[in-house]
């Protein structure tokens, strides 16, 4: 393991843990924990959580894809934030997925793809609306859900790839939140400690290509809200996706959260007590409906 990402697994953890000092479970979530999606490795479990008072009601899903360098994260790092999610209506699936450096790509979009097919599989036992599938992801998250939706959504790069994704299946709208879209490692150590983390060759330029969204989109993309932050250190990259969906004519909306006076930084949105995470949650949730 690289240096960087030693630093990533310890320096997040610690910020991570912070944000989420004292929290609890709503009294109006149900959770059903430490489900099995695959049989790999103990990383392939996931978490439902559905509102209380929709018990016994088919409602639409939305999957967290998380965050942390493609070499950190669990599931449990993002329960208050999916759990936020359900308290606005929705049933959410938060699942932990392998990590580089012990695991390589395409190992994490191969457990995305084992997940939304275990949404498909299990739909009556936990009351999905399987054509109303939603996703948001963040960071490398987010990168990871913008390739898994053209995964689904392009049968050429699709057959790149020893799996297949459900048959039929896309996600019905995604949010995508201070992502990585195009992936380049030239001049940048960080990002090359990290690619040589990820990928079985290190990261060459035929592998950078090969999992860069931007590289692969169609029109059939699904519908995407797009966010960053005025302090995001990714936040290039969001006009970069933006302008490529304006040219596939994808619906799309894209925000930048933040300004001179009151900066926002790096997924704010996880922070369940913070205004604007609140209003940006709010919003995605709100375009979300628009497909309900």
């Amino acid at each position: 393991m690289s240096e960087y990402s030693e630093q990533i697994r310890r320096d997040f953890k610690a910020g991570d843990d912070a944000r989420d000092a004292g929290l609890t479970t709503p009294n109006d979530v149900v959770r059903f924990d430490d489900i099995a999606y695959g049989t790999a490795s103990p990383m392939q479990v996931l978490d439902v959580y559905r509102p209380r008072k929709k018990e016994g009601k088919v409602l639409p899903v939305i999957v967290s894809v998380h965050g942390g360098g493609w070499v950190y994260g669990t599931k449990e790092v993002y329960q208050f934030y999916c759990m936020s999610l359900a308290q606005r209506g929705f049933a959410v699936v938060n699942f932990s997925y392998r990590l580089a450096p012990e695991h390589k790509f395409p190992a994490p979009l191969e457990d995305a793809n084992r997940v939304f097919q275990w949404i498909i599989d299990h739909a009556g036992e936990y009351g999905f609306d399987t054509k109303r599938v939603f996703a948001v992801g963040d960071s490398a998250g987010a990168h990871l859900l913008a390739l898994y939706s053209v995964f689904c959504t392009s049968a050429d790069y699709a057959a790149t790839y020893p799996f297949d994704p459900p048959n039929g299946f896309a996600p019905t709208a995604i949010a995508l939140n201070c992502g990585a879209y195009l992936v380049d490692a030239r001049g940048e150590d960080r990002t090359q400690s990290l690619m040589g983390d990820l990928m079985p060759q290190g990261g060459t330029p035929e592998e950078l290509r090969w999992i860069s969204p931007l590289e692969h989109m169609t029109p059939d993309f699904p519908p995407a809200f797009v966010m960053t932050a005025n302090q995001d250190f990714l936040r290039d990259q969001a006009p970069l996706l933006a302008a490529k969906l304006m040219s596939l004519e994808v619906p799309h909306v894209m925000r930048v959260y933040g300004d001179r006076n009151a900066p926002l930084y790096h997924v704010f949105h996880c922070n369940v007590r913070l205004t604007e995470g609140i209003r940006c949650n709010d919003e995605e949730c709100g375009w979300f409906r628009l497909f309900v």
